[in-house]
């Protein structure tokens, strides 16, 4: 089996840390961040792993451009136009919904790094656009590179099927082998990572993934989609049609990117208590499903539990009213 060029993007390993303050008041097993906001402090984030294959490929492909898509506040685009400038590449990001006047958030350090943007309608074809885009600059000389959304495809999955043996170094070092790990799921891309990696390296903590849009159907498929493109492109002796996808769905709220009064306030609890900081559309969200999980007396057998802190702290600021009425004590 071969595996995809890979630059080295991401400040790793990253800190496993556990939670001892917020588990002993709210009565939980031990709970240990996986800290993959620390990949980086610009283009921080779980993205960073899987770009470090995407674009190892980009550059391996002689891309000149990189065009990725994503929301207004897209973490993944964000990253993808800060490697690009560092690498002296051009990108060009297809955001979905209004521009927010003035840029905010990720929107401001998209601009900041010199990307180009394309805002399109929520019901645009992205692939269509990634094709018009992709035409003009051919006709103009560069050499295009598409990374589809949260660079979740079969390349992008090395980057959790990598971070599997990191963690299980992790939980050497702690001498502990948590039963479950957590995370959130907006594309797909790290939980089929860490489904794979699991099963390549033998990890015995069961992968659970928590959506933050769409619904169980529609990531099961997905992933399920991406195994097949993944075997098939690498070679690989895994039976990807019957690896389990364990989706905890009914966390979604109000969609994509809007979170309830309760994410916000569990996400001022955790800051409050441990220093650590989510964001509404991805950890937030996921982390205030886990716990809610748990209190409902699910997963009751956990000893220590790993939520995945994939980062995302720049969309806290497009949703400062909603963090200030909820979630900031006074």
């Amino acid at each position: 089996m071969h595996t995809p060029p890979k630059m080295d993007l991401a400040r790793l390993p990253t800190p496993l840390q556990c939670l001892k303050r917020f588990s002993t008041q709210h009565n939980l097993p031990r709970i240990w961040f996986k800290r993959d906001d620390l990949t980086d402090t610009n283009a921080s984030g779980n993205k960073l792993r899987k770009l470090e294959f995407t674009i190892g490929q980009a550059v391996a492909d002689g891309a000149t451009v990189l065009i990725t898509a994503g929301g207004v506040q897209s973490n993944h685009a964000r990253a993808t136009a800060i490697i690009a400038a560092q690498l002296g590449l051009k990108s060009h990001l297809i955001l979905r919904g209004l521009p927010g006047d003035p840029a905010d958030g990720n929107q401001l350090i998209d601009e900041l790094v010199g990307a180009a943007t394309t805002f399109i309608k929520p019901s645009r074809d992205v692939d269509e656009v990634f094709n018009e885009l992709s035409e003009q600059y051919r006709a103009a000389g560069e050499t295009p590179y598409c990374i589809p959304i949260g660079a979740s495809d079969e390349v992008g999955l090395w980057g959790y099927i990598n971070a599997v043996e990191e963690l299980m170094q992790d939980f050497e070092l702690q001498n502990i082998m948590p039963e479950y790990l957590f995370s959130a799921t907006g594309s797909g891309g790290t939980a089929g990572g860490l489904i794979l990696g699991k099963a390549m390296h033998n990890l015995k903590t069961e992968i659970l993934s928590i959506n933050v849009c769409d619904d169980e159907a529609y990531f099961v498929s997905k992933i399920r989609a991406d195994f097949r493109l993944w075997q098939s492109r690498y070679g690989n002796n895994l039976d990807v049609e019957t690896l389990p996808i364990n989706i905890i769905d009914g966390y979604v709220g109000p969609g994509y990117g809007k979170a309830t009064p309760d994410v916000f306030q569990m996400i001022g609890d955790l800051a409050r208590t441990e220093g650590i900081i989510l964001d509404p559309v991805y950890t937030g969200k996921a982390f205030h499903g886990m716990i809610e999980e748990l209190k409902k007396g699910h997963y009751s057998d956990a000893r220590d539990i790993v939520f995945l802190h994939t980062g995302g702290i720049f969309g806290l600021f497009p949703q400062r009213e909603q963090l200030m009425k909820y979630a900031v004590s006074r």
